[in-house]
């Protein structure tokens, strides 16, 4: 499972409170960035629980065939 930002993220950083193995806020640019490549079988319900709790549905998620 691969997960990605787009630029509607607003920063509010939810997702960063709710999985911070994962996403990390970048004060630089003032949004949420993916610290990975590959989400760990571990980490996928609560990064699939912040992609659902965005209130900006800036995270997607993408699968792995």
């Amino acid at each position: 499972m691969k997960v990605v930002i787009t630029e509607q993220c607003m920063g509010d950083r939810n997702c960063n409170k709710l999985c911070p193995e994962v996403f990390e806020y970048d004060e630089d640019q003032l949004l949420s960035i993916v610290k990975m490549d590959e989400i760990p079988e571990h980490l996928k319900e609560i990064v699939i629980r912040a992609a659902q709790e965005c209130g900006a549905d800036a995270i997607e998620i993408y699968e792995d065939e």
